[in-house]
């Protein structure tokens, strides 16, 4: 509920009523008409009386000012309501390279972890579209199909982590073209995959550009991310006889041009995130390029509410005027 004055340069009145109050103080002995008596017992207490009466309708008489002035504001209850349209939503595949090379510890605390803290706050953000997760190592698979359900897509993101199932690799294809495939029906205005890897298509029997002419096709913008800081980076080589996997600096090797190439060829752009902060960046200017249109309608209810005042003020006045008339006729 939300109470307002549509009028409220009327409440400027109420600056006279200490006016009235001070002039009925500082007359009150002069509006007293008043008759010498040698003796005043045989009046009792009737002056009193009189004196509290006529007291007390001053005092109702200012109540009624006030009360007219704040029906003169107009006090409103306005009731709000909010309908927001989407006139088109975006679909976005998020296709995620999980192999063992996106545990490297060049981003904080490694690639992977790094990349699904970002994509949390990203998928938050796109309230009116449907994401989709892809998962690829040296194959690929869907993680979580287009979706609008948030909740859905962010524990499946959450849940996202390397294993050594998948088998190992890049193979760039083939998670492009299974992104491709989750995408390529959708009716929606705009259809995007974002592409997330940190090294070279070196897996699976698709190439990546193959896939990017069929994404193409369908009219799907690439966006793709090279994840990955220049020079050495402590990556994991091997696994000791605990299954802990063994680290070691390792030089960064990310297929820039085939990522620029697919992107470009597709309308999208491609980016590089050396570190925690430049992701962050990355995906806040993919939210920019890719903005769902969205209306908002809003609907008032506006409940009059100046009668809640104007009456009592109307009945106040009534009142004094029936007593004048009547039962303190002989005395006013």
């Amino acid at each position: 509920m939300n109470l307002e004055f549509l009028n409220p340069e009327y409440f400027i009145l109420l600056a006279i009523i200490p006016l009235i109050v001070l002039w009925n103080f500082l007359k009150s002995d002069n509006l007293t008409n008043s008759i010498k008596f040698s003796n005043s017992e045989a009046f009792g207490d009737s002056g009193n009386f009189y004196s509290k009466l006529k007291s007390t309708f001053k005092f109702l008489r200012l109540i009624s000012l006030i009360l007219v002035i704040i029906a003169l504001a107009r006090p409103q209850v306005i009731d709000t309501s909010t309908r927001v349209k989407t006139n088109s939503g975006i679909d976005i595949i998020m296709a995620i390279d999980v192999s063992a090379s996106m545990l490297a510890k060049d981003l904080k605390p490694n690639r992977l972890d790094a990349l699904k803290n970002v994509a949390d706050e990203f998928i938050k953000n796109r309230v009116s579209d449907r994401i989709g997760l892809v998962e690829y190592a040296g194959e690929s698979y869907t993680k979580t199909p287009l979706t609008s359900d948030k909740n859905i897509t962010l524990r499946s993101l959450r849940d996202i982590k390397y294993n050594n199932i998948i088998e190992g690799g890049t193979a760039i294809g083939m998670g492009l073209a299974t992104s491709v495939n989750r995408i390529k029906d959708s009716k929606a205005k705009s259809k995007v995959i974002i592409l997330l890897t940190d090294g070279v298509n070196n897996a699976g029997f698709i190439d990546p550009i193959t896939a990017a002419e069929l994404a193409k096709e369908f009219q799907i913008k690439i966006y793709s991310i090279g994840l990955g800081t220049n020079g050495l980076a402590l990556s994991p080589v091997g696994i000791d006889a605990r299954g802990k996997f063994n680290y070691a600096n390792v030089q960064v090797e990310i297929d820039e041009n085939l990522l620029t190439q697919i992107s470009e060829m597709t309308g999208g752009k491609y980016f590089r995130a050396t570190d925690n902060e430049t992701l962050k960046e990355i995906y806040s200017d993919i939210d920019e390029l890719e903005k769902t249109e969205i209306e908002e309608f809003k609907y008032y209810s506006v409940d009059e509410k100046f009668r809640y005042f104007l009456l009592p003020a109307i009945i106040l006045i009534a009142f004094e005027m029936i007593m004048k008339l009547t039962i303190l006729r002989s005395f006013i």
